[in-house]
């Protein structure tokens, strides 16, 4: 069986998309006569691929039963291996784990795959530096994910815990944050592609990305466009034109697209839905060109309840304490401009601003417009009373490789980002900085549009009023300036500073935003 299995993926391997594929799973239906093969791969496949797949497939099935394609591209990242280690021995060695911290795993990716070292106190050498327990968490990296996977263990010195038997007991209250499925009751359901179980609640789109198991939604089409594919059919012997939808769902917390794929008898019903409709959509999340996407099985109809207003999502509390990036107190504030008068405008007495500025790997920060990119440094500056009191500055580690056109507009390199913390990290931190205060950006939406999509990966709703000081310069500097770009507007105001840098485009922007409010007098 083995050899067979073998024998299957090297024919699976020499499709393009596919080279470095593995089987997940093997789901047969005595009732359908049908054998769905799941194969997990790390590179973008075509559908020419899964027909490909499927035509290989078809061969190492008994007579009488059809092959059926389901393809999960799914690239690995450092952190949901740990969790995935961690789990799995928790799960299967229990003694072992015993002895294992989260924060004791460690991951490094490599080219194809990772390698992880488990450090561990000497005195439970013998439970974790087994080669059973690092040869079968290998094996269940590799049916997760493409690529090899290498174990070891390090063992290291722990000092004992001292405990003083007369200091006094401290009791924390700690907060433990589940993260927030919300759904509403699905009405007025009725039959289109019918379902195995009627669905009584969906859930909040915004929310879909919590969910693991199978799962429906629920709203209003905003989009759907009908388009033709070509499969092969294994009993005929013949290739046939086949329709695919694609469809995006709004149920007022967010949108969804996805792709549905019809049957015979339902492909008509499907044709006649409309932008406006209604429907109820079931299937589960996979992950697909380096996102969580969601996999549509059946379209019916459906209403969310009448007057339907989405529920506000509860995000973690606001952290305790800063955990990888410390603000320092700001000095020096006057640096460029030594010889003017610090003016705090009485406007700005009693309140609090986070003027703030990132570097990216690119410009999408909106993820309805393909894959995000990634943040690589952020920079910030608290104004209390008018007056810049404290600075927060951090690189970020990135797995993707810096193009050149950001290194040189930056001047941060690949190597800068080793060992740096994070995004959940810095994210977390950062939102400890701007708690109750107003976010203040030069172009500010598209610098927030980063912060919200990374916050809410990490389940921080940042929800912070927002200002931008081009829309302020436009109205307070307008026939003064050639345009109203920051250095524009430093050079106005006699500020020197290194451009394209977070922590100092932060920081000059602050010194801006301080000298328009003076000059308008009032806040917008």
């Amino acid at each position: 069986m083995e050899n067979k299995v073998e024998k299957y993926l090297e024919e699976i391997r020499e499709i393009d998309g596919l080279k470095n594929a593995v089987l997940a799973e093997i789901a047969l239906s005595k009732k359908e006569m049908t054998a769905e093969f799941t194969l997990i791969t790390n590179t973008a496949y075509s559908a020419l691929a899964e027909n490909a797949a499927q035509k290989v497939s078809q061969r190492y099935l008994p007579a009488g039963f059809c092959a059926k394609m389901r393809i999960i591209k799914r690239v690995p990242d450092a952190e949901g291996i740990k969790r995935r280690i961690h789990e799995f021995i928790s799960k299967n060695f229990p003694v072992a784990a015993a002895y294992l911290r989260y924060e004791d795993i460690h991951v490094d990716l490599i080219e194809n795959g990772a390698n992880f070292c488990l450090e561990v106190p000497v005195e439970s050498g013998s439970f974790l530096s087994s080669n059973t327990l690092l040869d079968e968490t290998s094996k269940y990296l590799s049916s997760g994910y493409c690529g090899s996977f290498y174990g070891n263990v390090r063992l290291v010195e722990r000092e004992e815990e001292k405990i003083d038997l007369d200091a006094p007991i401290e009791v924390k209250d700690e907060v433990v944050y589940i993260p927030e499925t919300r759904r509403f009751p699905i009405c007025d359901f009725a039959k289109l592609d019918g379902v195995d179980t009627l669905p009584k609640q969906a859930v909040y789109i915004a929310d879909s990305g919590n969910v693991t198991e199978g799962y429906s939604i629920c709203g209003t089409i905003t989009f759907i466009e009908e388009k033709e594919y070509v499969k092969h059919n294994d009993k005929t012997g013949e290739d046939e034109t086949k329709s695919r939808f694609s469809i995006t769902l709004s149920d007022g917390s967010g949108s969804l697209r996805t792709t549905y794929f019809p049957k015979k008898a339902t492909v008509e019903k499907v044709r006649e839905l409309q932008v406006g409709d209604k429907i109820v959509i079931t299937g589960q999340n996979e992950v697909f060109n380096d996102r969580l996407s969601f996999k549509a099985n059946k379209i019916n109809y459906g209403t969310p309840p009448e007057g339907f207003t989405p529920e506000a999502k509860k995000g973690k509390p606001v952290p305790a304490e800063y955990k990888v990036v410390f603000p320092k107190p700001y000095v020096d504030y006057s640096q460029g401009n030594l010889f003017s008068v610090i003016r705090k405008p009485e406007v700005l007495k009693g309140t609090t601003y986070v003027v703030f500025d990132l570097e990216t790997t690119g410009l999408n920060s909106q993820p309805s417009m393909g894959k995000m990119d990634k943040i690589i440094e952020v920079g910030a500056a608290k104004v209390v009373d008018g007056e810049i009191v404290e600075t927060f500055s951090s690189l970020v580690s990135c797995p993707d490789k810096l193009q050149p056109r950001i290194i040189e507009l930056t001047g941060i390199k690949d190597e800068d980002l080793v060992g740096q913390p994070p995004i959940e990290d810095v994210i977390a931190d950062f939102y400890k900085f701007v708690n109750g205060a107003c976010l203040v950006g030069h172009n500010v939406a598209f610098d927030y549009g980063f912060i919200r999509y990374y916050g809410e990966q990490n389940e921080y709703a940042f929800g912070e009023e927002r200002l931008d000081t081009v829309a302020i310069a436009h109205e307070v500097l307008k026939g003064r300036v050639n345009n109203f770009k920051l250095n524009t507007i430093a050079d106005y105001y006699g500020f020197d500073f290194n451009h394209h840098r977070a922590y100092e485009d932060a920081v000059t922007t602050a010194k801006v935003f301080i000298e328009l409010i003076t000059e308008r007098g009032r806040l917008p």
